[in-house]
């Protein structure tokens, strides 16, 4: 028998017993994790989700967190900025042993589910889980009966300046550099970074993490932000 999950964005084709390498999951060596959501089951009768099949999982033990193999990134900017960058990127992955395929009973099985290292708003964590949050199993009309009347905003209140236009207006103009549009600008400054001093002063933990925040892995390096936001806070 032979299922296909999905995790990290990918799918997989597994058996019992097979060793696969997986996007890092938040688990330690030695512990039994659940991929709850299985998009077919194969065997002797044959299922296919639509898109997952409701109560099926398929539990792995995590043998060890690693490393895959080292990528070589290299940007050059021959006209505009004419600089070059190389940069080294290792993929953390999660190494797990496949056990148990459940057809049924993935919602009472105590297993802790294989969830990402990255952040997780809690409707997700329900959907990967199969049990809801707090926040998650609240029905949204309650929600709004709960919400008094007395704090609803005027209408002339939504027309106050935001508070990311007075950042913007102290800081510096960082659609200036190649690649950063306004949606990016308004993250940024949601971020607390206006400036190009800032941005020149990154690390690459910096990095790692603002690219995580912000959903766009790897442009920070791609489009050299930090070698541009040098040159402009140079004046």
């Amino acid at each position: 028998m032979f299922a296909v999950i999905k995790t990290g964005g990918k799918q997989y084709k597994v058996a019992s017993g097979d060793i696969l390498r997986v996007e890092r999951i938040a688990a330690n060596a030695g512990e039994t994790v659940q991929f709850n959501e299985v998009l077919m089951l194969g065997g002797d009768k044959p299922q296919v989700g639509a898109p997952l099949i409701e109560d099926a999982a398929v539990q792995a033990e995590v043998v060890d967190q690693i490393k895959g193999e080292k990528v070589i990134n290299f940007v050059k900017r021959r006209r505009k900025h004419s600089s070059k960058r190389t940069k080294g990127h290792r993929q953390k992955l999660t190494l797990v042993k496949i056990g148990d395929i459940l057809e049924t009973g993935a919602g009472k099985s105590k297993v802790m589910a294989a969830v990402g290292t990255g952040s997780v708003s809690a409707a997700a964590v329900a959907a990967i889980t199969g049990k809801a949050t707090d926040e998650a199993a609240t029905p949204a009309k309650a929600k709004k009966a709960a919400a008094p009347k007395a704090e609803a905003a005027p209408k002339a209140a939504k027309k106050a300046a935001p508070k990311k236009a007075a950042a913007k207006a102290d800081g510096d103009d960082l659609s200036e550099i190649s690649g950063v549009g306004p949606v990016i600008v308004g993250k940024l400054n949601a971020e607390g970074i206006t400036t190009f001093a800032q941005i020149a002063a990154w690390t690459d933990a910096d990095v790692e993490a603002i690219e995580e925040k912000l959903s766009f892995k790897g442009r920070v390096g791609r489009e050299d932000w930090i070698a541009q936001a040098k040159e402009l806070a140079k004046g």
